[in-house]
C-alpha cells in the first residue's frame, strides 16, 4: 500500500477536516509531551534492560517527571554505555546493577521500567510488584497466559500500577482516529482490518560479547548468541507475531472493542535458514465477534509496504501508517485510490529494537507534514502518564487486562501456526 502524494494529501485533508474544532486536533499539533505532576516530585525509578528498547525509553524520559536512579542489565557494556550517555545528557549518574533483586534491596525506588527479553517479563514484574513498586513493562505482557494472570494477581494484591508498553494508546494519532473517526461512525461499520508489518531484514544481530570471559549462563542463556539473538529462539521469544504483530493486534482490539475468538495462522522459516527457531514469514487470520475479521502478515523478505493498520468500513477506509500518519478516504474516493510505487530513501535494516530503527530512539521524526507527528511523543506520553498515575491514582490507558487479551491473541495465532489448524479462544 504505497499511496501517491496526491492521495496522501487527500487522505490527510479528510482526516484533519474530520477533527476540525476538536481537542484531538490540538493534540496532534502539540510539539512536546504532556507535563506531569509537580506535587510529590519526580517518581523515583529504575530501568531494567538497557538494550534498544530500554535505551529508547530512557531517551524519552522527562526529568521533571521521573528521577532515574539506577539501571540494571546483565550486559555490562550496554548498561555502562547508557549510564555514560545519561551523565553526558545531564542526568545524575545512575547506579549500575546486573541483578535486579539486589537493586530493589539497595535502592529507594517507587517504580520500575522493564525492557528485558519477553520470557523474563513475568518473573521480574511480579518480583517488583511484590517489592511494592509500580511497574511499566514493555510488550508483550508475558510469554504465557498463566504468567499474565500471575502478573495481574501481583498487581492486585500489592495495590500497585501495572502498565504494559503498547504506546499506541498514548499516540495522539491513534487517540484521534479512535475517538473522532471510529467511535463517531465516520467510516461506518467495520468488518475487516488489514494489519501488516513487512521488512527486508534478517533480524539477526551481530555484536561482540562485552568481554572475552563473559558468561550469561547463570541468567539462563547457554551462550552469547542466545542472549544477543533471543528473539530468534522459542525458549525466550514468540517471534514476529509478538514483537511486531502484538502492536497492531492491540490497536485492532481497541478499535473493535473486542478480542479475537478464533485464529488460523501459518508460518515458515522461508528465507533465513540460519538456525533460528521462530518463523521469518507469518500470516494470520483473526476472527472477532460480530463477523469481523483481521488479517496480519509479517515477512522478512520485502519492505515495499512497510507497516500499517487499515480499517475498512461501510462508509470509508482508515489507514494508520508507520505510527505517525493517518489517511481517511470515504467510499467513492477509494475507487480512485491506486497502488503506485513511491520513492523510498532507504530500506529498513536490522534494527536496534524489534519495532524501531537503529537510531530512532535518539532523534525525532520530521513533523513538517500536516497530520504527521513526532513518533516519539507516544513514548514520552506513556512515561509521563505512568508517572502521573503513580502520583494521582488516575487509570493507565492500556492496562494489564487489555494487554493480556493481546498476549492471548498472539499465543493463539502462534499455536495455530504450529499445529496447522484453526483454534478457538478459550474463555477466562
Amino acid at each position: 500500500m504505497n499511496l501517491t502524494d496526491e492521495q496522501k494529501e487527500q487522505g490527510r485533508r479528510n482526516f484533519l477536516k474530520a477533527l476540525a474544532g476538536t481537542p484531538a486536533l490540538a493534540a496532534l499539533a502539540a510539539t512536546a509531551a504532556i507535563k506531569g505532576p509537580v506535587k510529590g516530585g519526580p517518581v523515583r525509578t529504575a530501568v531494567i534492560g538497557t538494550g534498544g528498547m530500554g535505551r529508547g525509553l530512557i531517551a524519552q524520559c522527562q526529568r521533571e517527571l521521573i528521577d532515574l536512579r539506577a539501571v540494571c542489565d546483565i550486559n555490562p557494556k550496554r548498561r555502562g554505555d547508557v549510564a555514560a550517555w545519561m551523565k553526558e545528557s545531564g542526568w545524575p549518574a545512575p547506579v549500575q546493577y546486573d541483578d535486579w533483586r539486589e537493586m530493589l534491596q539497595k535502592e529507594d525506588l517507587e517504580a520500575v521500567i522493564i525492557a528485558t527479553p519477553l520470557w523474563s517479563h513475568a518473573e521480574i514484574a511480579i518480583g517488583c510488584l511484590d517489592a511494592g513498586k509500580h511497574v511499566l513493562c514493555e510488550k508483550m505482557m508475558a510469554k504465557s497466559d498463566d504468567e499474565c494472570r500471575q502478573m495481574i494477581e501481583a498487581r492486585d494484591r500489592n495495590r500497585r500500577l501495572l502498565e504494559i508498553g503498547y504506546q499506541r494508546y498514548y499516540n495522539p494519532v491513534y487517540q484521534a482516529a479512535y475517538g473522532n473517526i471510529v467511535k463517531q461512525g465516520l467510516i461506518g461499520d467495520i468488518y475487516f482490518a488489514r494489519l501488516l508489518w513487512h521488512r527486508n531484514a534478517n533480524w539477526r544481530r551481530r555484536e561482540d560479547q562485552p568481554a572475552p570471559d563473559f558468561n550469561p549462563s547463570k541468567w539462563g542463556y547457554p551462550d552469547w548468541e542466545h542472549l544477543l539473538n533471543w528473539r530468534l529462539y522459542r525458549q525466550y521469544s514468540e517471534g514476529l507475531t509478538a514483537e511486531l504483530g502484538s502492536h497492531l493486534i492491540t490497536a485492532t482490539n481497541w478499535f473493535f472493542e473486542a478480542a479475537p475468538n478464533a485464529a488460523y495462522a501459518t508460518g515458515s522459516i522461508a528465507r533465513h535458514r540460519d538456525g533460528r527457531e521462530v518463523f521469518d514469514h507469518v500470516f494470520a487470520t483473526l476472527e472477532y465477534p460480530g463477523g469481523r475479521t483481521a488479517t496480519f502478515s509479517s515477512i522478512e523478505s520485502n519492505a515495499f509496504e512497510d507497516h500499517y493498520e487499515m480499517f475498512f468500513g461501510t462508509k470509508g477506509t482508515l489507514i494508520l501508517q508507520n505510527e505517525i500518519e493517518v489517511y481517511l478516504f470515504y467510499e467513492g474516493e477509494a475507487a480512485t485510490t491506486r497502488v503506485e510505487v513511491s520513492p523510498r530513501s532507504s530500506a529498513p535494516v536490522a534494527d536496534a529494537s524489534a519495532t524501531r530503527g537503529a537510531d530512532s530512539s535518539w532523534r525525532a521524526v520530521n513533523t513538517a507534514t500536516p497530520g504527521q507527528i513526532d513518533r516519539n511523543i507516544s513514548y514520552r506520553n506513556e512515561i509521563a502518564e505512568f508517572c502521573t498515575a503513580v502520583r494521582t491514582g488516575q487509570p493507565v490507558r492500556c492496562g494489564a487486562e487489555k494487554a493480556r487479551d493481546s498476549a492471548r491473541s498472539v499465543l493463539l495465532a502462534n499455536r495455530s501456526a504450529t499445529e496447522g489448524r484453526r483454534l478457538e479462544m478459550e474463555r477466562v
